[in-house]
């Protein structure tokens, strides 16, 4: 049975029409001038200067389709004086009705909200650069772009900028602020890497100026076009920022009867070296208004991966966390800090991170911990140097050592060490199709020990109607990267992935087609397959935006060590069996512009040596723009010779944006996996840009007597001081 769907599906990918063109980015040049007068930010554009602004217009649809102009009109225009860049959009709309907004929170998310964007790519490198959003109600959107934007914009990443919005009966009109001290660039540049986006819903429309194929990312940097500066840029100035923070906080754990209310203090600092080269300092660093992780049921064999929410570590975080691959880390920045879930004092850190010039790129990182006596951990010293070139277009070698130092009490553990090296290349074509990846790593420590490398090779094709990946890795069994994220060692993989999309000019669906998936390991030192997954799925994008999939998966697992399928300390299955079973699944999201929507997945079939049955989903509810409800669901029964399980975990989350600078968030986590209820709850009151106040309650309680585990509860203050 599976392999006549493979087989089908292989017949429907060697089919279809090849993508169309649509004009080349170097077609796109858009003239900024020094402005003559003061731009007053408030939606008029009555200054001379935006009267004689060269325009960007006649922009070109992205979605749901790349081969004609965007069916609603856009504008766009760039000014600049000593200190700030200025950028005014106008986006007409003919359409009755209201935006979609999700709230009043920044940071939306650009694909489910109205919104004008403007991106930056100061170097003209391909690589890296900025992104600035904003929708028709002022909610503010900023991110870095990194890896050429193909992936979109890490907006964990915030700075000083300020924007005013306009409505009208036929039109909205967006002003954008943003200082030279915000951004990183050369001094003397004469031209930038630009593009700017519309995203309106009501069309169910999204364009750019400058053409980017509906196979890519909007963002993608390969498409920007060119921003000409009637002169060369100076310096930025003096660029030195000042966070300190005060807290007191109170923590009580009520399981070993101890309770403490802590005062703190600390600061973080940027200095801009140079305009486009950032030292970051931190001077006992705090972290408790970041959101607690998003707790998932884990029934694989292997740890998870929970990305970095720490503002610290986010600018030009790239150059550090995107060495090697998801599952092949040498450089992961929560093992700083962090321990068994639990924060380890940091006492202080510097990052120098940047450009030196349009080639060459660098990161230095070294930050210092404090020991913990209660877990048992000694003070350590994390160090990573990352030095980067550039090649071609867009395409780059980078070269990495991390090394994590251990002490006894104030003294240096000359045995207590872990250190990787890497190289990297990176290569991008002209037009984003083709992108692949090839590193080698290895690691050195204590033990000595004779096979502690790593390597791997990834290649993809992406077009309008394919995309094709091929990876392998190759782990050694002594590979040892303590501070970075390698869940498991001693294994050779093969993974390819194959895509086909069939666009379709009319009716309900945007395109349809089959999605084959491979993923096989094998034991690298007798070559013994010891898993594998296939799967064949057909995927259906529909024009109002809802998706849908569905399709049959084979497993083969040869457990190398006992595990517990159900990971709740029920008899584990013995090394040594191997395990092959089949599952159906099938998953649907409806058209997220509605103000309720949802999403619904669920998947049957074996599991091991029994079945399992899981199913779930979101329900999400907007009342814009001052609050949005959610709930995430998921079940999972679970029924194996020795173990009958149902494991149940329920997110209901509520926010309220009371104001653009006012915010509340709550979320409640029940999780019969972990015997865990949590409730994280969050006030935000941004009082000046960059400066907030938190208030933060954290619970937990266990799920079987409902007992109350710990409380934390914070009160943080920060402020930006720009000397």
């Amino acid at each position: 049975m599976i392999q006549k769907l493979l087989l089908v599906s292989w017949a429907l990918l060697i089919a279809g029409p090849l993508m169309g063109q649509i004009p080349g980015p170097e077609n796109y040049r858009l003239d900024i001038r020094r402005a003559t007068d003061e731009i007053t930010l408030d939606g008029l554009l009555d200054e001379a200067s935006w009267q004689s602004a060269a325009r960007a217009k006649d922009f070109y649809q992205q979605s749901p389709y790349d081969t004609t102009y965007a069916i609603t009109r856009t504008e766009a225009m760039a000014t600049y004086d000593d200190q700030n860049i200025y950028i005014a959009g106008i986006c007409y709309d003919s359409t009755a009705g209201d935006y979609t907004v999700q709230s009043l929170k920044r940071d939306f998310s650009y694909p489910v909200t109205d919104a004008f964007g403007v991106f930056f790519d100061p170097f003209l490198d391909k690589t890296n650069g900025f992104s600035f959003a904003v929708s028709p109600l002022n909610v503010q959107r900023e991110g870095l772009l990194q890896n050429g934007g193909n992936f979109g914009v890490t907006t964990s990443w915030d700075n000083r900028w300020f924007s005013e919005v306009k409505q009208y009966h036929d039109r909205w009109v967006v002003e954008i602020k943003i200082p030279f001290k915000t951004l990183r660039f050369k001094e003397g540049a004469t031209e930038w890497g630009i593009n700017f986006s519309r995203n309106n819903l009501k069309k169910n429309e999204n364009s750019a100026w400058s053409p980017v194929p509906r196979a890519f990312n909007i963002a993608t940097m390969n498409y920007y076009g060119t921003l000409v500066w009637d002169a060369p840029l100076g310096k930025a100035g003096t660029n030195v920022s000042l966070i300190p923070y005060v807290l007191t906080g109170y923590q009580g754990d009520y399981q070993n009867g101890t309770e403490s209310v802590t005062p703190n203090i600390g600061a973080d600092a940027k200095v801009a070296v140079t305009s486009a080269l950032n030292l970051d300092l931190t001077f006992n660093p705090d972290f408790s208004q970041v959101e607690v992780d998003r707790q998932v049921t884990n029934l694989s064999r292997f740890n998870l991966f929970f990305p970095e929410r720490r503002q610290f570590f986010i600018e030009n975080s790239d150059l550090f966390a995107n060495f090697g691959f998801s599952r092949i880390r040498p450089f992961f920045s929560r093992r700083i800090g962090l321990a068994s879930g639990q924060a380890v004092p940091i006492l202080a850190g510097a990052r120098l991170s940047g450009k030196l010039n349009n080639k060459w790129r660098i990161g230095l990182l070294n930050m210092q911990t404090e020991g913990v006596t209660e877990l048992g951990l000694r003070p350590q010293n994390y160090s990573a140097a990352v030095l980067q070139r550039q090649l071609g277009t867009s395409s780059n070698v980078t070269g990495i050592f991390v090394n994590r130092q251990g002490f006894d009490g104030r003294s240096l553990d000359p045995d207590d060490y872990n250190r990787v090296a890497g190289l990297e290349f990176n290569l991008v074509s002209k037009d984003a199709k083709w992108r692949g990846k090839a590193f080698f790593q290895h690691s050195f420590d204590d033990t000595q020990a004779g096979r502690q490398t790593a390597n791997a090779v990834w290649a993809r094709y992406n077009d309008q109607n394919w995309t094709i990946d091929y990876n392998h890795e190759w782990v050694d069994e002594d590979f040892n990267a303590e501070i970075g994220f390698v869940p498991r060692n001693k294994y050779f993989r093969l993974e390819p992935i194959m895509r086909r999309r069939f666009y379709t000019d009319k009716g309900p669906l945007i395109w349809h087609g089959p999605r084959l998936y491979f993923s096989w390991y094998w034991n690298n030192e007798n070559f013994q397959n010891i898993e594998r997954q296939s799967s064949a799925s057909y995927e259906f994008l529909f024009q109002n935006r809802a998706e849908f999939r569905a399709g049959i998966e084979d497993w083969f697992v040869e457990l190398q060590n006992p595990f517990d399928p159900s990971r709740t300390g029920a008899p584990a299955l013995p090394a040594g069996q191997g395990y092959n079973w089949q599952v159906f699944f099938a998953r649907y999201r409806s058209d997220f512009r509605k103000r309720l929507n949802f999403v619904l997945y669920g998947n049957y079939g074996g599991y091991y040596s029994g079945e399992k049955f899981t199913y779930g989903g979101s329900l999400n509810y907007r009342a814009q723009p001052y609050a949005v409800f959610s709930v995430d669901f998921e079940q999972n029964n679970i029924a194996l010779p020795d173990t009958v399980v149902a494991l149940t975990l329920i997110s209901p989350r509520a926010e309220f944006a009371f104001t653009r600078s006012l915010f509340f968030t709550t979320f409640f986590q029940f999780n019969t996996q972990t015997q865990n209820f949590n409730i994280n709850a969050r006030l935000q009151w941004r009082f000046k840009p960059m400066s907030d106040l938190f208030v933060v309650l954290t619970d937990n309680y266990g799920t079987e007597q409902f007992g109350i585990r710990n409380r934390a509860v914070v009160v943080k203050l920060n402020y930006w001081f720009t000397l």
